[in-house]
């Protein structure tokens, strides 16, 4: 039985959009990624004929993905962001619109960044490593524009982004019922919103548990997994007694502190429990396996494109901001 273009982007680990765009000869996959899609079609029987008649319609238009790098610590070429954009290109290809993906660098004057940008009809921004002071070039730009994991009040945009506040409240309350101790905080050494929300949740949940939040342990870590772990191993052999359990403002820095704690003689989770945040692959591969917060990143980055849809074709001047909610995913570290 030949094998459909699902099932060769399932083998491939690519999205949907990129093995569609390949198998059509459209631009936007590269040409390695190109070859290996064709290669694979050949060899599992794909029916060539076909592509003909699955090339979606006419692109009605384009959008822009911009990503904003601003320090590069935290967003990064990771799993977390390849799926929010594989979210945003299969939005796109369903709704016939053509995606440029453009990189705007902070170090550099944004204003003569924008006269590079090619011709769109609406732009998502992806903000995670924005600051408030940041959005102030954007204002002058006419065009439908959506900002994706970052949200600051006032600012005249609708934004998608992740409920941070309820996944830190729940994998915070969840570690400390599990224990029936204080937890302590692996906070991020690079300040980004969503950790700032993420600070807020895990404080309600201690004070909701009984106790003070100015009790808690805070631990400043890269946000990295080798930064986090020569940041705990470094505190700990400077005499840092460790909390009985943690939240981690990510799944980098919970697994990069646990490989420090278990160096160090520490039990997981009979003396120490760990929770993370985001549920990237890392969380399988730690030992034990990291509980955390799973995030819908597809849904993300689907939502973002119908919201900035609607906003062209209809002129919504209405600005929302949509929040998805998290999952707790329950694992061994806890």
């Amino acid at each position: 039985m030949a094998v459909t273009a699902k099932e060769l982007a399932k083998e491939l680990g690519l999205s949907a959009a990129a093995v569609s765009m390949a198998l059509n000869g459209k631009p936007g996959v590269s040409a390695a990624t190109r070859r290996r899609v064709l290669e694979l079609a050949e060899a599992r029987g794909y029916d060539m004929t076909k592509t003909a008649a699955e090339r979606p319609q006419s692109e009605v238009g384009t959008i822009a993905l911009v990503v904003y790098r601003k320090h590069g610590a935290v967003l990064t070429d990771t799993p977390f962001f390849f799926e929010v954009i594989s979210g945003i290109e299969t939005a796109c290809a369903e709704a016939h619109y053509s995606l440029n993906v453009q990189y705007l660098n902070a170090d550099t004057p944004i204003e003569a960044q924008f006269r590079r940008l090619p011709y769109c009809g609406g732009m998502i921004l992806l903000a995670t490593e924005m600051k408030k002071g940041d959005f102030a070039p954007f204002a002058k730009l006419k065009l439908p524009l959506v900002v994706l994991d970052t949200y600051y009040e006032n600012l005249p945009y609708d934004c998608v982004l992740i409920n941070n506040f309820q996944g830190a409240f729940t994998a915070a309350d969840y570690v400390m019922r599990k224990t029936h101790a204080q937890a302590g905080y692996l906070r991020s050494s690079y300040p980004i919103g969503n950790f700032d929300e993420r600070a807020d949740g895990f404080f309600k949940a201690v004070r909701e548990n009984g106790y003070s939040a100015s009790r808690s342990q805070v631990l400043s870590l890269a946000p990295s997994m080798d930064g986090a772990y020569h940041d705990m191993k470094h505190l700990l052999e400077q005499g840092e007694v460790p909390a009985r359990c943690y939240f981690a403002d990510n799944d980098l820095i919970a697994a990069g502190a646990m490989k420090a704690l278990k160096e160090l003689g520490y039990l997981i989770p009979q003396q120490v429990a760990v929770i993370g945040f985001d549920d990237m692959p890392v969380c399988s591969y730690t030992e034990p396996a990291l509980s955390t917060v799973q995030v819908p990143k597809q849904y993300m980055g689907q939502q973002a494109v119908l919201r900035l849809l609607h906003v062209m074709q209809t002129g919504d001047r209405c600005r929302v901001k949509l929040e998805v909610n998290t999952r707790l995913v329950k694992r061994g570290s806890v």
